[in-house]
């Protein structure tokens, strides 16, 4: 595994080793596992098993998994939860919280029937716990703090240990000052493995986390009590252009597993393809009643996974839905000038300031081409170029690129796809075209369809300029 360093053993001098609850016939530990950190922002090559039961390791976006040891018949994962740096994407970095050194932290992968045992470090200035989401486990180890477990008090280390009863789609979080908490980023993965290393196996496993944030042009610190007016959205802390492709084989079956931990829900579009939903965090999806898809929602809190096969090559986008998730930085006071005819305005405002461009009065897509300077430490609403042009898009978008003749464990980008001669969209050049039917519409004074920005405290004028029978200044007509 790449870019990945080892902070060394930790001996218990110095930390209190707390089991979040008791155990039966619990030894004394003699040390604390390895607490590996990472700092890049690359997706990570999964971390193929080299002992114990086999299975096909994760791929987390733009992540890494997170290495154990054995302790006899234990599997002992370090969890460090510490403030972290966070680049967004090229150009825009965040003060976040997170797990050794990322947001979301490392991915935890096991298989069913292992056990478990998770050290937990604070390195917060405040409590934190870890809630084990979706797991069944003892109640004591559930991480709810001041409910079935003391918090972690800031410099402490805390012991969880469990049997993962169940294989599936689960993650974790904290349950200590949580709105917080998981607004500046402290979240995780977690997958457990089939037992049987056949079952619904694929070649390819990809898992990222749903987040969002609200930081200001020029902050790098979230605020977080914002509720619903986020304008960073982002897959495992990371906005478009930031987002690493989904590199897959040709022919290849591929899962893509994702969670939300955003404050609305998100319907996940993939193009090219029809998918089947195959897990929950509920469990595993009946394959004789698995429904084809091209978007499935996701709510608040919940965990989904969809298989297909990768048999159409290409470059296929993969966004939220939700159009405004598909954008960065947006701000929510903007006011709409389409079809406003700002000409004269223009010319006005270029005296006090001259270079002022006018924006907005044909739509927004000319903010994609535009290399336009930013303020410091945020993002452009649309951006991101490819082959033929810039993508205006942002926040929650990547790119599914399948490609033949991979091997199994290269997920570098293959960069662009090269299309077949004449299967690419393209001009028309031929003889001029007919006008095309369309309704017939009420008859318009050319002069008057002009639109314009209304100003609801003035009352509202007719063609002769004189105000409307009933109209009020401040009036409404929609209540």
């Amino acid at each position: 595994m790449t870019d990945l360093s080892r902070r060394g053993f930790i001996g218990t001098s110095g930390l209190v080793i707390a089991g979040a609850a008791a155990v039966s016939g619990r030894t004394a530990f003699a040390s604390v596992p390895e607490a590996p950190t990472m700092t890049s922002a690359a997706t990570q090559a999964p971390l193929v098993p080299t002992s114990g039961p086999d299975y096909q390791p994760v791929a987390t976006l733009n992540g890494w998994t997170l290495p154990w040891r054995m302790n006899g018949d234990w599997k002992e994962f370090h969890l460090v939860a510490e403030p972290v740096e966070r680049e967004i994407a090229p150009g825009m970095i965040a003060y976040l919280w997170g797990y050794n050194g990322q947001s979301p932290g490392p991915t935890i992968e096991a298989v069913e029937g292992d056990k478990v045992r998770i050290y937990v470090t604070n390195k917060l200035p405040e409590n934190t716990t870890i809630h084990w989401h979706g797991q069944r486990l003892p109640n004591g180890m559930d991480g709810v703090g001041g409910l079935n477990q003391p918090h972690i008090p800031s410099g402490k280390t805390f012991v969880y240990e469990f049997l993962l009863r169940r294989s599936g789609t689960y993650m974790y979080h904290p349950h200590s000052d949580e709105m917080v908490q998981m607004a500046m980023g402290m979240m995780g993965f977690f997958v457990v493995h089939p037992k049987d290393p056949a079952f619904r196996r694929v070649d390819r496993d990809f898992v990222f986390l749903l987040n969002a944030f609200d930081i200001e042009p020029g902050a790098y610190v979230p605020k977080v009590n914002t509720m619903l007016d986020f304008n960073m959205w982002c897959w495992n802390s990371r906005a478009f252009p930031g987002i690493d492709p989904f590199v897959v084989g040709l022919n290849d079956k591929v899962r893509i597993r994702f969670g939300n931990l955003t404050m609305t829900n998100h319907p996940i579009h993939m193009h090219g393809y029809e998918f089947k939903v195959s897990c929950t965090d509920g469990g595993w999806v009946d394959p004789a009643t698995a429904w084809d898809e091209v978007s499935i929602d996701v709510a608040v809190g919940q965990m989904r996974a969809f298989d297909f096969v990768a048999d159409e090559p290409g470059d296929w986008a993969i966004h939220c839905h939700k159009s405004h998730h598909t954008m960065n930085a947006m701000g929510h006071s903007v006011k709409t000038y389409i079809g406003v005819n700002k000409k004269d305005l223009v010319s006005r405002i270029r005296k006090a300031a001259p270079g002022y461009m006018p924006m907005g009065s044909n739509g927004m897509g000319e903010m994609g081409s535009m290399e336009m300077e930013l303020p410091k430490n945020t993002l452009p609403m649309m951006t991101g170029y490819s082959q033929f042009g810039p993508v205006e898009m942002g926040g929650m978008f990547s790119v599914v690129k399948v490609r033949e003749g991979l091997a199994k464990n290269d997920y570098k980008d293959p960069g662009h796809y090269k299309n077949p001669e004449g299967t690419v969209a393209f001009e028309y050049k031929g003889q001029k075209l007919a006008e095309a039917p369309r309704v017939e519409g009420p008859k318009v004074n050319p002069d008057l369809a002009t639109w314009q920005v209304k100003d609801p405290r003035k009352p509202r004028l007719g063609a002769d300029g004189k105000p409307l029978p009933g109209a009020k200044p401040g009036g409404h007509s929609n209540h």
